[in-house]
């Protein structure tokens, strides 16, 4: 080969091709991913988060993370595989965004519709069943609610 016949822009017609890849995902069962027995550790706290392996949404979400804008590399499947989650890589993972304080009062503002009785306006710790039943269980038939399981309302007496 002459060193004329080169030219760098004509390798870009050139594709690496494994004969060996199907095109699936590979899939893993329970602790059978890399390195999932370091990242089922430091889900429950017992352990630092690792720099490499795979997780799933919800464990990236346990250890401050997302996946960003990463595509999903394995499966794990379960229940005979009938059941699956995606792998992303932790590595690539990104910290997740923490809410705006306006994103914060909306949350509080919507989750205190569905906490707060229409009828004696206290705020439960708990969200009310206010579709079926209307109102708190107290209100609704008369059973006392544990005095620790809410807010009173705030008093609106003029000083």
């Amino acid at each position: 080969m002459r060193t004329d016949d080169f030219d760098p822009q004509a390798s870009d017609d050139l594709v690496d091709v494994d004969l060996y890849d199907d095109g699936s995902f590979p899939e893993y069962g329970f602790l059978q991913a890399p390195n999932a027995a370091a990242v089922l550790a430091a889900v429950r706290g017992e352990g630092p988060v690792p720099e490499t392996g795979f997780a799933t949404r919800r464990q990236l979400r346990a250890l401050g993370l997302s996946p960003g804008r990463q595509e999903p590399i394995a499966a794990l499947t379960w229940r005979g595989g009938l059941r699956k989650a995606w792998f992303y890589r932790i590595e690539l993972a990104v910290p997740k965004r923490t809410p705006t304080l306006a994103q914060e009062w909306a949350l509080d503002k919507a989750m205190a519709a569905r906490q707060t009785c229409p009828k004696c306006r206290r705020r439960y710790f708990h969200c009310l069943r206010l579709r079926t039943v209307g109102s708190c269980e107290e209100c609704f038939d008369g059973t006392p609610a544990d005095p620790g399981s809410y807010i009173p309302p705030a008093s609106t007496k003029a000083a």
